[in-house]
């Protein structure tokens, strides 16, 4: 089996003062939200072995929290930054996770954004929990977290439809479980 947990960077500022969408980094809250989901995934093993990060400076940001809340939960993640996740397309973001075949990890992690995050996390899913279908049917929000298992031993195989939506977790509905 494999785990792919596919992570939108958390909420950032409108405009970077370079002009650049790349250059955007998190805001207050965007800060709070990725300490708070990398609490949550330290707090539900199994780790990710390695992470695939776009180098825009919100996901790069949104992973070096990440990791610091994985401290002490277990081994950190390796990370690659891979460029091409930038803007990238459901297809594009497969071959990514489909490159990860030659470090073969047993849990990989995808930090990147939308809309080829979301539209990936939807056309994976071809089972799971239905209640996370539908949270996820909408947006896969700031600081969301899908994680989906695969019944294959190679990240080849992984392939639209394939996969079981295990959960689907954000800030927001974290604080809607803690009050309900």
């Amino acid at each position: 089996m494999r785990r792919l947990l596919l992570l939108r960077h958390a909420k950032t500022e409108h405009d970077a003062p370079s002009g650049h969408d790349q250059d955007r980094r998190l805001d207050e809250r965007g800060h709070r939200d990725a300490a708070e989901i990398g609490g949550w995934i330290a707090r539900h093993p199994p780790l990710p072995n390695l992470a695939l990060v776009s180098p825009a400076v919100r996901t790069t940001q949104t992973f070096e929290i990440v990791r610091e809340a994985l401290k002490g939960a277990g081994p950190a993640p390796k990370v690659d930054f891979v460029p091409e996740l930038y803007g990238a397309d459901p297809a594009q973001l497969l071959t990514a996770i489909r490159m990860a075949s030659v470090t073969d990890p047993k849990r990989l992690m995808l930090i990147g954004h939308n809309p080829g995050m979301h539209e990936l996390a939807l056309t994976l899913t071809g089972s799971g929990d239905e209640a996370a279908k539908r949270a996820l049917a909408d947006n896969l929000p700031t600081s969301g977290l899908a994680v989906l298992d695969f019944a294959t031993d190679d990240w080849n195989e992984v392939s639209f439809r394939r996969g079981k939506l295990v959960l689907f977790v954000s800030p927001k509905l974290l604080k809607q479980a803690s009050r309900g």
